[in-house]
């Protein structure tokens, strides 16, 4: 099993297949749930801000979208272990076109049939063009923007696209994406600071990020409580990511030291005239 930087197993595979039955595939093995247990969340955050804001249907940018996923539980009223289940095809090969195309046919209908009762338009930012690809043609997302704002900033055409965005939302991608993407994200905006909520394992630091976004006029909170992310994939990896927090002065004891990843929901809005 290899590693990142961080001591994090290196799953970047995943992201980048042409569907989502990799992702889904392992990810279910390691009891993946952070986007499940942030709906009710972002789905509170999503009712103030349209109710506070009068905005019938509120755009939402989901940073480190991979396949559409919190997409699908918001629009769609999914869950989880439902995608789990709905993805669980051990007979297609990995290559089997044929498949994916069935597996896009069945996820349309998915979104024209579950027309949410308060409507929500998704924009999905990534690195990973296969998975924006199939969140986009399955009607996950409403658009896609395929950029690296880490390290650059985006295009007239990219910037266009993330533009008009009401809220801002990720669950686990803050740690490896930083104040870079956020701050272009809200330069995009022309002045307007969209609402945020982000997820992010107690591993990284969220300093960083909120000190870059109190200079733009931001208050956060952290929610009370822990998210469970993931279980370790091993217990190399276990090892690596504990001794990495202790070393960091993080308490890991019955959290992270109990076998799984954890993470805070970190809420951020703008503060004083819009």
């Amino acid at each position: 099993m290899r590693f990142d930087s961080t001591g994090k197993a290196s799953l970047g595979h995943l992201y980048t297949q042409p569907d989502p039955r990799a992702y889904f595939g392992e990810l279910r093995g390691l009891g993946y749930c952070v986007p499940q247990q942030a709906k009710p969340y972002f789905e509170k955050l999503i009712k103030e801000y349209r109710e506070s804001r009068q905005v019938e249907v509120p755009t939402v940018v989901d940073i480190g979208c991979s396949y559409g996923i919190n997409a699908a539980l918001l629009k769609c009223d999914t869950t989880m272990d439902e995608l789990y289940a709905r993805y669980d095809t051990p007979d297609a090969g990995p290559d089997d076109t044929a498949a994916r195309e069935a597996l896009l046919a069945r996820d349309r209908e998915l979104s024209r049939s579950r027309t949410p009762a308060h409507p929500l338009r998704c924009v999905g930012l990534d690195i990973s063009q296969n998975a924006l690809s199939y969140g986009l043609a399955a009607g996950f997302l409403d658009d896609a923007v395929y950029a690296d704002l880490e390290n650059h900033d985006p295009t007239p055409e990219q910037r266009a696209q993330l533009a008009g965005a009401d809220l801002v939302i990720s669950t686990g991608c803050l740690g490896y994406v930083t104040e870079r993407t956020l701050t272009r994200i809200i330069e995009a905006q022309g002045g307007r600071r969209p609402w945020m909520a982000h997820t992010v394992l107690r591993m990284f630091s969220y300093q960083p990020v909120e000190r870059a976004l109190s200079a733009l006029g931001y208050e956060t909170e952290c929610v009370e409580g822990e998210f469970r992310q993931r279980r370790f994939a091993s217990a190399e990896e276990q090892a690596l990511v504990v001794a990495a927090m202790s070393a960091n002065g993080v308490e890991t004891r019955g959290l992270e030291a109990e076998g799984w990843l954890h993470a805070r929901l970190h809420l951020s809005r703008p503060v004083g005239p819009e």
